[in-house]
């Protein structure tokens, strides 16, 4: 639990929440939502976050905010701004009526999403348009990569932020997140064009 509340606050508050890896839905499991939300709201509300881009940010994310309340969602911690320096927000029982369930914040304003066994948390995680990062925490590992593999998503850690890159590795995402990857042999695919280019060397014999 500890370190899935560790990874989530990182995810969903590095940089504001404005990262295209940013951890916008957080699924929990029943079983564990009431510990996890209570060590996620004390770290969340400690958290000395800078400015996001704009007013007109903050004017999205507030309507955001009330569409979500009004449609039985409660608040958790933080709450709508009215400058630029936004707070920590945690609104719990996030459901896919609401607005936010489907549409990216780039904010420090999260929805929890609650749900029962890992079937119903895959399916969450899958009901939405865009698919970059995402993470799967899980005691067993082997069972972490089982649902990573059913996550459509182009990237999945397993006990890892969202938020994670290496130069290395295929950037990119599935669905409405991208076209093509980029890193490492990826990107060299992504940004050149194969050619085909031959010499002859000596005399040839043509059958015609």
């Amino acid at each position: 639990i500890d370190a899935a509340v560790a990874g989530c606050t990182f995810g969903a508050f590095a940089n504001s929440g404005q990262i295209c890896m940013s951890t916008e839905r957080i699924i929990v499991d029943d079983a564990v939502a009431e510990e996890f939300l209570t060590k996620l709201v004390a770290r969340a509300t400690t958290l000395p976050l800078g400015s996001v881009v704009d007013m007109s940010t903050v004017a999205r994310v507030n309507e955001l905010i009330d569409d979500a309340l009004a449609k039985g969602a409660k608040l958790l911690c933080g709450g709508k701004a009215s400058n630029t320096l936004m707070p920590a927000t945690l609104i719990d029982g996030v459901t896919p009526e609401m607005r936010i369930f489907r549409e990216e914040t780039f904010a420090p304003v999260k929805a929890i999403v609650r749900v029962r066994g890992e079937e119903q948390a895959i399916a969450m995680a899958n009901d939405n348009e865009f698919g970059l990062s995402s993470a799967v925490y899980t005691r067993d590992a082997a069972r972490g990569w089982r649902v990573a593999a059913r996550i459509e998503a182009g990237i999945c850690h397993v006990n890892g932020p969202t938020v994670h890159d290496e130069a290395q590795m295929p950037f990119g995402g599935v669905k409405n997140s991208g076209y093509g990857h980029f890193g490492g042999q990826a990107g060299i695919d992504a940004f050149t064009d194969t050619r085909w280019i031959t010499v002859q060397t000596q005399p040839r014999a043509y059958p015609f």
